[in-house]
C-alpha cells in the first residue's frame, strides 16, 4: 500500500546516522521504466532550500528516475558547501544506477542552517543502493519522518494500473504547497505534460487546502513519477480523480498527525461569489490563533469566526453572515442564534461552515487547534 506497489518502482530506507536517535534517515525511491516521466510541484516559499533549487531545474525536463531524500537536516540555507552536497547527492545516486544526475530529485527536511554530515550522506545512498526491494516502499515511508509520529502512505488502484504515495509532515502545514515532503508513482503510462496537469489539479484540492499552523516550509516538495509498466494510458480524467482522491488521503493523514494537535477543524465555506474567496475567507479563520486557542478550549466562539472573516476582501455582507460549528448554527445574519453551549466540541473533528450569502461557490481548508503541547514541542524543536 505505498509508493512500490505500483509496477516498476524499488525503495529502499535506511539509518545514514543523520539523526541522533538512531532513526532511519534516508529514502531512495526508483523508477525502472520504461518510462521516466514525472511532474513536481514546489513550496511557493521564496527562501527555497538548497534540494528545492537543485529539484527545480531537475524536473524542468519532465523526467525522474529517482527521488532520494534525508531527513535529517533541511539542508537550506547551508550556503555553498549545502548546494555541492545537494548536487553531489544527485550525482552518487546516478553513479550507482547509472542514470543522468538531472534525473535525480533531491530533498531533505529538519532543521533549517544545519549543514549535513556529507560522508555520512553519501555513505547513506550506497546503502540505499544496495538496498533497493520491489516491496520497500514501507522503509522509505519510515525513514522520511522527523517529526511525524506515524508513516503515511496511501495506494488507489484501478483496473490494470494504480497510483501509491508516501509523506511526511508534522509542522509547518501551510502547503500553498506543506514541511511536507510527497513521493507518489504510478504504473500508468502517461506523458509528463499530462503528469504535470494532474499533479497540479491534485495538489490544488488538497495538500493546497491544509494550512495547519499558516506556516509555510522552504523545502516543500511533492513528485510523481511514472514508469509506463502496467502498458495502460488511463483518460486524464480518470487519472486526475484517482490522482486527487490519493492525495487527499494523505493530506487528512498530514492534518491528523499535525504536531500537538487536539483537532482536525474543517472549515467550509459556502455561497461565495467565487472559489479564490471561499478559500481566501476559510485560510484566513484557519490562521486565526484565537479562533484555534477557543476550540482547544472547546469554546465555539463564533465571534472570533467573523472577526477574521472580516479581515478578508471577499465579497460578502458584514450584517448578513451565517456559521455553523458542528452542526449547530450559533450565528443568523450577523447575529446570535443558537447558545454556544449546544455545540460538543469533544469529539477531534470540527466542522465549522461560514456562510457568506453572495454566489454559489465552496471550498474547504483543513487546519488544526493552537495547544500547549504544539507550543512545547515548537519551542524546543532546535534543542
Amino acid at each position: 500500500m505505498t509508493v512500490t506497489t505500483p509496477l516498476g518502482f524499488r525503495a529502499a530506507g535506511v539509518c545514514a546516522g543523520l539523526k541522533s536517535t538512531g532513526a532511519p534517515d534516508m529514502a531512495l525511491i526508483v523508477n525502472d521504466g520504461p518510462s521516466s516521466a514525472s511532474a513536481s510541484v514546489f513550496t511557493a516559499n521564496r527562501c527555497k532550500a538548497n534540494p528545492v533549487l537543485w529539484s527545480q531545474e531537475a524536473a524542468k525536463d519532465g523526467l525522474a528516475r529517482a527521488v532520494v531524500i534525508n531527513s535529517g537536516g533541511a539542508n537550506c540555507y547551508t550556503g555553498p558547501d549545502g548546494f555541492a552536497i545537494t548536487h553531489r547527492s544527485a550525482e552518487r545516486v546516478a553513479d550507482l544506477l547509472q542514470i543522468s544526475a538531472l534525473d535525480v530529485v533531491v530533498c531533505s527536511t529538519g532543521l533549517i542552517g544545519l549543514l549535513n554530515d556529507e560522508q555520512s550522506i553519501l555513505s547513506g545512498i550506497e546503502q540505499l543502493a544496495d538496498n533497493l526491494r520491489a516491496d520497500g516502499g514501507d522503509d522509505a515511508a519510515q525513514a522520511i519522518m522527523t517529526t511525524d509520529s506515524v508513516p503515511k502512505t496511501a495506494l488507489v488502484t484501478q483496473s490494470g494500473w494504480s497510483i501509491g504515495g508516501i509523506a511526511k509532515g508534522a509542522g509547518m502545514l501551510a502547503p500553498a504547497l506543506a514541511t511536507m515532503l510527497v513521493v507518489i508513482t504510478t504504473d500508468a503510462d502517461l506523458p509528463s505534460e499530462e503528469l504535470d496537469q494532474a499533479l497540479r489539479k491534485a495538489t490544488a484540492m488538497s495538500f493546497d487546502r491544509l494550512d495547519s499552523d499558516g506556516c509555510m516550509s522552504t523545502n516543500d516538495t511533492v513528485t510523481l513519477m511514472a514508469s509506463g509498466a502496467s502498458g495502460i494510458r488511463p483518460e486524464v480524467a480518470d487519472f486526475v480523480e484517482s490522482l486527487t482522491k490519493l492525495c487527499q488521503d494523505l493530506a487528512l493523514q498530514l492534518l491528523a498527525d499535525a504536531e500537538g494537535a487536539d483537532h482536525e477543524i474543517h472549515i467550509e465555506t459556502v455561497n461565495a461569489a467565487s472559489e479564490a474567496d471561499a478559500l481566501e475567507v476559510g485560510r484566513s479563520v484557519a490562521r486565526s490563533n484565537l479562533f484555534k486557542a477557543a476550540v482547544f478550549g472547546k469554546d465555539a466562539n463564533w465571534g472570533r469566526i467573523l472577526a477574521s472573516v472580516g479581515t478578508t476582501q471577499a465579497e460578502f455582507d458584514p450584517a448578513d453572515l451565517d456559521v455553523s460549528i458542528n452542526g449547530v448554527w450559533v450565528c443568523r445574519n450577523s447575529g446570535p442564534a443558537a447558545s454556544p453551549a449546544e455545540v460538543d466540541l469533544s469529539a477531534r473533528r470540527v466542522d465549522v461552515t461560514i456562510d457568506l450569502k453572495s454566489g454559489e461557490h465552496a471550498a474547504t481548508i483543513l487546519t488544526n487547534d493552537l495547544t500547549h503541547a504544539y507550543v512545547h514541542e515548537n519551542s524546543a524543536y532546535s534543542s
